[in-house]
């Protein structure tokens, strides 16, 4: 059986040539993709000849399959595929191709060696056999070096893209970003690119559609001078166009198309050279064309270098139109400035609240005051009033800024003198950014004014420390009005100055103001005469808030429009009793985990809030158990009802828990995270002496945990 297959493979070798030709007409019919482009279809025409010559060469020497060696260039060529965007079903299909007519020219020999059926078969069966496991195996090798290939590309390609990212569009000048478009492309994939923009008359509007006149923004070659791209211009008709030129692209030319359509398209250009023509469209608006040139190289652009040119000439075109929003936007000030601040104030227990802002004069622009509420832990809450020095549209920008900052800083629970040492590193960055920019319309440094002021209603205390900014005022409940005395703090922005905090107590029912120097100050008074105005407009009884923020306004500021903008915050303390809040010592020993939780279940039960039983007890349990492990006594459990159930476990040590993943072999470390889940918030906040930690649980039984009861509590790792 053997033999019968060696002498046919021998009797065909003589007419390999014919049988090598026969399978590039079988391809070329069934497979075309492999012959589109020269390069390609010469490296497929060696292939065939390499893989039938193997063959037949192993079937008439009687070889194994494995024996065989594929032709030192396949993995090579599998990986050309790769690189040229072909399909790897392509490569196999043409395996199988080839396989199917070599073993039909081989089966076509058999008869003629013998006439005995029984060897033919025979013969036959090892014939699909050995051809079977040859391709499957050179199958294999192609594909492991073709998918290598192909992940080395999706690499390569990712990091160009992420390159752009950070590269291509650095700052909102046109011709620049254009620029790092073209330099990027250079550097990675092409010998030479240009970048056309449509000409439009104003830089803040994208041109009329149909316009067709572009201007060249951007070129590079990688010779020196631009001859790449002058011998390409030169394919349309046109002549060489220098940097910033108007000038029009011939109708029905692939740079025209790629403007009218917005679709990308790839084009040869001779033997060895290609273009991309890459549309820059961003939020549906076609912007220009890029082009970029592959010269003196085989190796034509394929669909991937298009994608890839897509997406990066994508974020270059968004860049791009950025720049050209960027004078419009700044026209929009006053849109700004009421945007940063608050629309409404948000939803908590501590104080009834009213505020206003009053914009300034039209003549002298936007001004920075601005005003805040913010719900701290504890039922707390941070009420802020501050200034920015100037007007326009830098001042409006410096207030945003500054609010976000104030914000994020009492999110995490500091003081309010440490808070505005914070706020003062925030705004000598910013001076110091302002000063490094000398095409900024802002003159001078930025400077700003602030009171914070955090109110306690369990403890019926405030806090408030101020940088700068004129003293707030104080309404008791028998009427009378008092200017707060506070430690002086200097403005914003000085830095190397501390600030100072007071501690004064509020009772229920007080009525404290913060205002801007806007309210107090005019040009027809002193600062005495405002003060004393304002404290007469407080001390008018009125049937809310809103109503005495309008007396006061109308008190003390002119009937049309005051010469600063003037920003007004007025609350109403209100307090916490004993009703509310629940408090228990807890010594520094695992014993008392289970009495605070029957401590907390007995609580809940006199509140009317046992649905919340299950979770609470678990989150009190892991609270209590971390204070008792990693903290220092003296330990306190304190549970607050209001519009949320807010659980606080109180030690003297300033250790700060860390959210972190257990793994599944360890016996802890699990507790914050069950707290995380638990709880609508979390969070540690840092006093003088010690810290807290505290969790916030809605009202109402969590659906996650509705049949909760079923758990086995003592049964959690890290409860006690």
């Amino acid at each position: 059986m053997d033999s019968l297959l060696s002498r046919a493979a021998h009797e065909l070798s003589p007419r390999a040539d014919e049988l090598i030709h026969d399978v590039e007409q079988c391809l070329r019919r069934e497979v075309p993709e492999l012959w589109d482009e020269p390069d390609i279809a010469q490296m497929t025409g060696e292939n065939v000849a390499e893989h039938v010559v193997a063959i037949l060469l192993g079937i008439e020497h009687d070889i194994e399959p494995r024996r065989i060696d594929p032709p030192a260039a396949d993995a090579e060529r599998a990986r050309r595929l790769a690189q040229r965007g072909k399909p790897v079903t392509t490569m196999l299909r043409a395996f199988r191709l080839a396989q199917g007519l070599v073993i039909d020219r081989l089966l076509e020999e058999l008869p003629r060696l013998t006439s005995d059926p029984e060897p033919i078969n025979a013969a036959t069966r090892k014939l699909i056999a050995l051809a079977t496991e040859y391709m499957d195996r050179t199958s294999e090798m192609g594909v492991l070096a073709f998918q290598e290939e192909r992940d080395r590309q999706l690499q390569w390609r990712l990091s160009v893209v992420n390159e752009a990212s950070v590269r291509v569009g650095t700052t909102l000048d046109i011709g620049r970003t254009a620029q790092e478009l073209v330099d990027l492309a250079i550097e990675h994939f092409a010998d030479a690119g240009t970048v056309d923009l449509l000409d439009t008359s104003s830089g803040d509007e994208p041109p009329a559609k149909g316009t067709l006149v572009v201007r060249r923004v951007a070129q590079q070659s990688v010779m020196d001078g631009y001859p790449e791209t002058t011998s390409v211009e030169a394919l349309y008709g046109e002549s060489s166009v220098p940097p910033q030129q108007l000038h029009r692209y011939p109708d029905g030319s692939p740079p025209a198309r790629a403007l009218v359509t917005g679709t990308p398209s790839r084009h040869h250009l001779g033997p060895s050279a290609s273009m991309l023509l890459v549309p820059l469209c961003a939020r549906g608006t076609t912007l220009g064309v890029a082009q970029f040139f592959r010269l003196h190289k085989p190796d034509a652009y394929g669909d991937e270098d298009l994608l890839l040119a897509q997406e990066i000439a994508a974020r270059a075109a968004v860049a791009i139109d950025n720049a050209r929003r960027y004078t419009h936007a700044r026209a929009t000030a006053l849109t700004l400035q009421r945007s940063l601040l608050p629309r409404s104030t948000p939803a908590q227990s501590a104080v009834e609240v009213a505020c206003r802002y009053q914009p300034a004069a039209a003549q002298l622009g936007v001004g920075g005051d601005w005003y805040d509420v913010i719900p701290l832990s504890g039922a707390r809450v941070a009420l802020v009033v501050g200034d920015v020095v100037g007007h326009g549209i830098h001042a409006a920008a410096t207030m945003g800024r500054l609010r976000t900052a104030v914000r994020t800083l009492a999110d995490i629970d500091l003081p309010p003198d440490e808070l505005l040492t914070h706020l003062d590193d925030v705004v000598i960055r910013l001076s110091a950014e302002v000063s490094s920019e000398p095409d900024t319309e802002s003159a001078g440094d930025i400077g700003a004014t602030c009171l914070y002021a955090v109110y306690d209603p369990v403890a019926g205390c405030c806090t408030l420390a101020r940088a700068g900014h004129v003293l707030p005022a104080v309404v008791n409940r028998d009427g009378t009005v008092n200017i707060l005395e506070l430690p002086a703090g200097p403005p914003l922005g000085l830095g190397g100055l501390p600030f100072e905090a007071a501690e004064i107590d509020l009772p229920e029912g007080s009525l404290l103001a913060l205002y801007t120097d806007g309210l107090i100050e005019a040009l027809d008074h002193d600062i005495e005469t405002g003060l004393t105005r304002l404290c007469h407009a407080l001390a008018q009884s009125s049937a809310s808030l809103e109503t005495t923020c309008d007396t006061v306004l109308e008190a003390l500021l002119p009937a049309d429009r005051p010469h600063d903008d003037v920003a007004l915050l007025l609350a109403r303390t209100h307090a916490l009793g004993d009703r509310q809040v629940a408090t228990w010592n807890v010594d520094a020993d695992p014993a008392e985990v289970a009495r605070a939780r029957a401590s907390v279940s007995e609580q809940l039960a006199t509140w009317g809030l046992e649905e919340l039983d299950f979770t609470t007890e678990l989150v009190v349990s892991e609270l209590v158990t971390n204070a008792i492990r990693y903290g220092r006594p003296p330990i306190q459990l304190r549970l607050i009802h209001d519009r949320t159930l807010m659980c606080e476990v109180a030690d003297a040590g300033s250790t700060t828990p860390h959210l972190r993943r257990a793994r599944v072999s360890d016996e802890g470390g699990r507790g914050l995270f069950l707290v995380a889940q638990l709880a609508e918030h979390w969070g540690t906040r840092h006093a003088r002496r010690g810290k807290t930690v505290w969790a916030e649980c809605a009202l109402g039984a969590p659906a996650l945990f509705s049949h909760a009861a079923a758990l086995d509590v003592e049964g959690l790792p890290g409860v006690v």
